[in-house]
């Protein structure tokens, strides 16, 4: 993927997502439930942006080949 400068977005309809600056496209989407909202006391975008920034730090890793994980083709339990 080029470089290029991302942004996260709170839709209209309470998704939230990652999509380049330039583009309308999202890359990821987040939907949180109404209970995880209030769970998260309103704090749910702070925990978007960890979630992204995460995501994103573990992906430029994986493209450097400082990561790796081989599963054998089973199925995974994420959580």
């Amino acid at each position: 993927m080029p470089t290029s400068f991302l942004e996260i977005v709170e839709l209209p309809d309470g998704r939230i997502v990652l999509r380049r600056g330039d583009d309308e496209e999202a890359l990821v989407t987040l939907e949180f439930s109404e209970d995880a909202k209030v769970f998260l006391q309103g704090l749910h975008i702070e925990v978007a942006k960890a979630m992204f920034n995460l995501g994103v730090q573990m992906a430029g890793s994986m493209a450097d080949g400082d990561y790796e994980q081989d599963y054998n083709g089973e199925s995974r339990v994420l959580h």
